[in-house]
């Protein structure tokens, strides 16, 4: 049998008899193959399966390099529209200072307006790793500083030597109520 994404058309159609709709959608009845082949040559246009489970298997009379035009058509046209969003990392340490965090939350800041999420990662080096809750204190600050433009996603958590949390870019509606004076 043929398989293929695409529909069999004219004399790749191995049926006895099929079912045939015409080109502006009237039933035209069920007839042996080489009957509808003599419509569909008639009529100028190719004779195309688009129900094989069917019994009878019901074929259309179409322009078959219209319709592959204009099926490749709505399928660029839905890649276009497709939204990517891409995970951008920051790295921290369990020692971070004061000047080098503001630098890594202004780079944050950046990825998360343009609609990317932020991996940030903490490596732990040598005996930090026995520490833990000193990532999470920093983890849990950055969280804080980026709150007005991020959700977390993912919560601080340890894979190895690494402790990693997710930020989303905050939605509309996400976004903390600020408090009035």
């Amino acid at each position: 049998m043929f398989i293929s994404n695409e529909l069999m058309v004219n004399r790749q159609i191995r049926d006895k008899e099929v079912r045939v709709i015409g080109s502006n959608g009237e039933q035209l009845g069920i007839m042996p193959i080489a009957q509808a082949l003599q419509e569909a040559e008639a009529a100028a246009l190719d004779l195309v399966r688009v129900a094989s489970n069917a019994k009878p298997p019901v074929c259309r009379l179409m322009d078959y390099d219209k319709h592959r035009y204009e099926q490749a058509k709505k399928e660029k046209e839905m890649r276009k529209n497709q939204q990517t969003i891409s995970v951008k990392e920051v790295q921290l340490s369990a020692t971070i200072e004061e000047n080098d965090i503001q630098v890594k939350e202004k780079r944050a800041r950046k990825f998360l307006s343009k609609g990317d999420k932020v991996k940030v990662t903490i490596r732990f080096r040598g005996r930090q790793i026995t520490h833990p809750e000193i990532g999470v204190s920093v983890m849990k600050d950055f969280a804080e500083r980026l709150n007005d433009v991020s959700t977390v996603e993912k919560k601080p958590g340890t894979e190895g030597r690494h402790m990693i949390m997710i930020l989303a870019p905050a939605s509309s509606d996400d976004k903390p109520v600020s408090k009035q004076r």
